[in-house]
């Protein structure tokens, strides 16, 4: 049956394209405080690596059954998302920005530095095994795992002199 496969699917369109607006908007009011991007130049090789991954859902997956406990385990994943965002507030975007203020240190950065990157390679995996696409998730687990090492590497560098402070 097509519909699960396709309301799963376009839960994570919507939700993705929603994401973007919201990093949008506060990228540019980041900026007109003062904040400043770093490694800038890997963000569209991020974006395209993220929107192959949303095509290959919508290529592979269409049509295939959706299985229950990987949802249940996505859907977890979901609350999660939800906590890091509403923690961030203002200061999540999909670009380093820096802004010359403490590092958020509530919500789930309370208890780990990279919460969003750590919800990010699970749902990585977890959204194509739901369809049964074990090759996708393990591919693009493979490709996030080299996105992740040049953006944590770039992010850390950048911040460092906050944390030393």
């Amino acid at each position: 049956m097509v519909l699960p496969s396709l309301l799963f699917l376009a839960f994570i369109v919507v939700q993705r394209l929603s994401e973007l607006v919201i990093a949008k908007r506060n990228t540019a009011r980041l900026l007109a405080r003062g904040a400043y991007e770093v490694g800038a130049s890997h963000y569209p090789v991020m974006v395209a690596m993220h929107s192959a991954w949303v095509l290959c859902l919508i290529v592979f997956g269409l049509g295939q059954s959706v299985h229950l406990g990987w949802l249940a385990i996505f859907a977890v994943l979901q609350v999660l998302r939800v906590w890091i965002l509403t923690s961030l507030g203002g200061r999540w975007t999909t670009r380093i920005i820096i802004l010359d203020e403490p590092l958020v240190a509530r919500g789930p950065f309370k208890y780990v530095s990279h919460p969003n990157y750590m919800l990010v390679v699970a749902e990585i995996f977890v959204a194509p095994m739901v369809l049964g696409l074990f090759w996708v998730a393990v591919l693009f687990t493979v490709l996030n795992a080299a996105m992740l090492w040049v953006r944590i590497g770039v992010e850390h560098k950048a911040l460092a002199p906050m944390r030393a402070g």
